[in-house]
């Protein structure tokens, strides 16, 4: 390329020192080892307690994921009230809350209630003091027994998972027989809501001449 002028350089980025800039992954062994040991920090730091909290199970968005399932980021206030959990009391025993999640099917409702139940039904409630435990706190033998669990199995995602294991029959249109037509239903449908003014009109012209021809 030929210079012009002044012998002024382009207004290009090739002057740039960009050995220093680039971005290497050399620290990837490493940086997994980290991650590893701040996991068995957190659960040694938690114990006896969980390292992660109770997810509920929500339908993942739009028409091409919605046969999947994932956890969710809290439970809502109703599922917590049909469970019977006070809305303050979840997050101190390892609940998560999400208070703007509202239901919108009976399923998702009646399936999370039963996940919160059976999550209730396996807690282990320790005292705050262990010289005047209150009601509705564990037993010195299930408390001598949960600090046993290894914390690799103080997981709620894997005591509580969830499973993607949908069946679904596909074959040929021809082999399942329809019980009604719905494109002819859909078609009536919209054609009646098309022209119920237009019937409605013609039927009371038609009772204007009878009128008129008996007098």
């Amino acid at each position: 390329m030929t210079l012009k002028h002044n012998q002024q350089l382009p207004n290009n980025h090739f002057r740039k020192d960009w050995q220093r800039r680039v971005r290497v992954h050399f620290d990837q062994p490493g940086k997994k080892k980290t991650r590893r040991n701040a996991r068995a920090e957190k659960a040694v730091k938690l114990a006896p307690r969980p390292v992660d909290k109770l997810r509920p199970v929500v339908r993942c968005p739009t028409v091409k994921y919605n046969r999947r399932v994932r956890a969710g980021r809290g439970f809502s206030l109703a599922e917590l009230k049909e469970a019977g959990i006070a809305r303050k009391l979840a997050p101190t025993i390892g609940i998560s809350v999400d208070p703007r999640r509202q239901n919108l099917s009976s399923e998702s409702l009646t399936a999370n209630v039963e996940r919160l139940k059976a999550y209730k039904a396996r807690l282990v409630l320790f005292p705050k003091k262990a010289k005047s435990p209150k009601s509705g706190d564990a037993e010195k033998s299930a408390i001598e027994a949960a600090k046993e669990v290894p914390p690799r199995f103080r997981q709620n995602k894997s005591t509580f998972p969830i499973s993607n294991k949908v069946v679904i029959q596909e074959g040929k249109v021809a082999d399942y027989e329809a019980s009604e037509d719905a494109y002819k239903t859909l078609r009536t449908a919209r054609s009646d809501a098309r022209l119920v003014g237009k019937r409605e009109k013609r039927a009371k012209a038609k009772e204007d001449e009878k009128e008129s021809a008996k007098k």
